[in-house]
């Protein structure tokens, strides 16, 4: 049963952040790209697939590029957590075309930045 909308939070670590800026020079049409995936996750849906192997649950989602003629499967990448039931954080996203895969220290590095971040507040 999906949790109220309007008590689900959305963050983003440092390194979404800058991934995003970075890709927006490129990508001008990426933050409305990222609208359906934000409004999902606010609906209380959990779209992607859970990453294994790990502990923290993480998802891998793709969403669709709008500024290349191809499918999800050449657009973005976005990597979130589950930290709570009405908590959600945007960990990386990235192109596919410029990057395979992400390795899970990097995720780990990147969550403990926010928390870091967040609990210093």
């Amino acid at each position: 049963m999906p949790t109220d909308p309007s008590l689900i939070q959305i963050a983003l670590t440092p390194r979404f952040q800058k991934e995003l800026r970075i890709l927006a020079k490129r990508y001008r049409h990426i933050r409305s790209d990222l609208q359906s995936l934000i409004q999902d996750l606010e609906a209380g849906n959990l779209p992607g697939e859970q990453i294994s192997g790990v502990k923290l649950p993480l998802f891998k989602v793709r969403v669709k590029n709008s500024d290349i003629q191809k499918g999800k499967s050449a657009g973005y990448r976005v990597i979130y957590y589950l930290k709570t039931q009405s908590q959600i954080i945007l960990v990386t996203i990235y192109a596919k075309s410029d990057t395979a895969d992400v390795d899970l220290k990097t995720l780990r590095d990147a969550i403990k930045q926010y928390e870091r971040q967040f609990n210093d507040e």
